[in-house]
């Protein structure tokens, strides 16, 4: 956050605002954001992704468009000048989501001062290149822009039932938004996802995410079954074959016995989402 959050002031077009929420008051910097152009405001919210992402839509319903950042994407100079001039441009259009240039979620990660070197790099295409859209399933949330008359008029928000690290919010999300409009990914909105490893989720709880997060999506009607066992079914073989030599920075033998205990409990009718809370301590 302190090395990401004072680069978005270095946009072409600078957002009106910058919102942080956080779970408590020292996971903000003392510092962030003093001698910014874009003021800086913090929010307080209880644990939970979907709950922290509510918090900031509760907060900023007025807003037109709304930007959401994993505190570990960079964007390239001119992303959000680009997300105004789609929006402005195209009304149909109720989620967009960028070009991720290099995405370090299935690496060790990236640090801030590497990721701005190899995001200057790629940048060579010229800005002026013709727009070129994508029409896809979902957005990625670690960046995705909202339109935010819908959210208000349809009454949206992300699902908190899926507590803690919230996988696939980006996704129930969207699918509800579908409704009302057009999902593009954008050419010309482009950055890289850092994939820092701290603060995630355990890999047990992630493991078990895997399975019960695709079910409870698939039984609310916001994923297609069919793509919700086929992830499931990625995910629990990449999971086994990942144990034999697992990545150091990836716990494959716990997301492994995550996977087991959903599919234990999606046996006995009694998977949920919420059961990450609980599957530790009943292991």
């Amino acid at each position: 956050m302190a090395g990401t959050v004072p680069l978005i002031d270095k946009q072409t077009r600078l957002p009106e605002k910058i919102v942080l929420c956080t779970l408590k008051p020292s996971d903000v910097p003392a510092n962030i954001g003093e001698g910014m152009k874009v003021p800086v405001t913090a929010l307080l919210s209880t644990p939970g992704l979907a709950k922290q992402r509510n918090q900031i839509l509760r907060e900023h319903a007025d807003m037109d468009i709304l930007l959401f950042l994993d505190d570990d994407f960079l964007m390239a100079p001119n992303y959000i000048a680009e997300v105004e001039r789609l929006f402005l441009e195209q009304s149909d259009i109720v989620v967009a989501t960028g070009d991720v240039l290099v995405d370090g979620i299935g690496t060790p990660g990236i640090q801030v001062a590497e990721g701005a070197v190899i995001l200057k790099a790629l940048l060579e295409d010229p800005e002026d290149s013709p727009e070129t859209l994508e029409n896809v399933y979902n957005g990625y949330g670690c960046n995705m822009s909202l339109r935010m008359d819908v959210l208000r008029r349809e009454n949206i928000q992300f699902d908190e039932n899926l507590p803690l690290y919230c996988w696939l919010e980006d996704v129930d999300l969207s699918r509800l938004l579908a409704k009302h409009g057009r999902i593009v990914k954008s050419y010309r909105q482009r950055g890289i996802h850092l994939g820092v490893k701290s603060g995630r989720t355990s890999g047990i709880k992630l493991g078990y995410s895997q399975i019960a997060n695709p079910h409870y999506l698939a039984r609310k009607g916001t994923m297609l079954t069919s793509k919700a066992v086929i992830m499931a079914a990625k995910n629990v073989l990449a999971n086994a074959a990942g144990s034999f030599s697992p990545e150091s920075w990836i716990d494959r033998k716990g997301r492994l016995k995550g996977n087991g205990l959903a599919l234990l409990d999606l046996l006995r009718g009694r998977i949920s989402p919420s059961g990450i809370l609980t599957v530790e301590k009943a292991d």
